[in-house]
């Protein structure tokens, strides 16, 4: 599964937007619907992305495919997500032993009488789960439940099954889990933020490095790796944040050490616009922590999106 790959790159695709974009904050509804044992949340400002044709161009490109499936869905559906959305989010997670699926939420001032009356129309046929009404997305096998006139919930029947059980308090809901609790309150200021559990933060360190985590000195680490989380802000330039939370202050340094061997042997095979973005990349250990940071101009970043390092990070 690609989605926790996708966690370095996903942030990317809302980059070049050129408007100071609002913080994409969770409501408490749409925090309870997210099962406990999430692996990886991505939340984005949406209007901020749908303002910017090449925001939406660079999404196209590294979105994995269970994601454009779910998007896809959204935005077919009738349900007029692309004028009444505020803020997307997918969060996958690990479903009681049967493999890991993805939840959608949607925030916004949606217009609940007019899209219930157009299910009733269409003689929609719905199921019930509680006291929740379920409703099929159109062709694409998926269904969406409201949770209150701004939010809702989407995706295969079975994970939005288990979004209404957390919610419902029928299973352990994401604000159980007090350490994504906290890691989200660093980041939920930002417009575009993703955190990572345990395992995925080893998957996309592992991805990150490419070779270098056949090391042993990556072995000795990796385990020691708690979690993740990083921010993208466009207000002037691009600027991304990602911070590696480790067990010590030798697991982080070492771990930075490693990401510096492996900035500086993609330098020298890099194109002269590749070095520049290596430079403009600072990696540090800080207290445990595993600290990158990248930033840009606009025009910079839209130039290196066709280079052969960013592809062989998102392919």
């Amino acid at each position: 599964m690609k989605f926790g790959k996708m966690s370095l790159v996903a942030g990317l695709a809302m980059a070049l937007t050129p408007v100071l974009a609002n913080a994409a904050q969770l409501s408490g509804d749409a925090k309870s619907a997210l099962p406990k044992d999430v692996i990886q949340v991505i939340v984005v400002d949406y209007r901020a992305m749908q303002n910017s044709p090449a925001a939406m161009n660079l999404k196209d490109r590294v979105l994995p495919p269970e994601l454009k499936k779910l998007e896809t869905a959204l935005k077919s559906s009738g349900l007029k997500v692309d004028n009444d959305a505020d803020t997307l989010a997918f969060a996958s997670f690990r479903a009681n032993g049967e493999g890991t699926r993805i939840v959608g939420i949607a925030q916004g001032q949606f217009h609940t009488r007019e899209i219930m009356a157009n299910f009733v129309k269409t003689k929609t046929k719905t199921t019930t789960v509680r006291n929740n009404t379920v409703y099929p997305m159109g062709a694409s096998g998926l269904s969406v439940v409201f949770l209150n006139q701004t939010t809702m919930v989407f995706g295969d029947r079975d994970a939005v099954k288990a979004a209404l059980d957390a919610r419902d308090g029928v299973a352990p809901n994401f604000l159980q889990n007090g350490d994504m609790v906290t890691e989200m309150s660093q980041v939920d200021s930002k417009a575009v933020w993703s955190l990572l559990d345990q395992k995925g933060t080893q998957t996309m360190m592992k991805s990150v490095l490419g070779d270098a985590a056949q090391l042993a000195d990556y072995d000795t680490v990796r385990n020691r790796m708690k979690s993740s989380r990083y921010t993208m802000d466009f207000s002037n330039g691009v600027h991304f944040d990602l911070t590696v939370v480790t067990s010590d202050t030798l697991t982080a340094a070492t771990a930075a050490t490693l990401m510096k061997g492996v900035a500086i042997m993609r330098k020298t095979q890099g194109s002269p616009l590749e070095k520049t973005a290596i430079d403009a990349t600072t990696i540090e250990s800080n207290s445990g922590s595993i600290q990158v940071a990248y930033a840009s101009s606009d025009q910079q970043f839209s130039s290196l999106l066709s280079s052969p390092l960013f592809q062989s990070v998102v392919k």
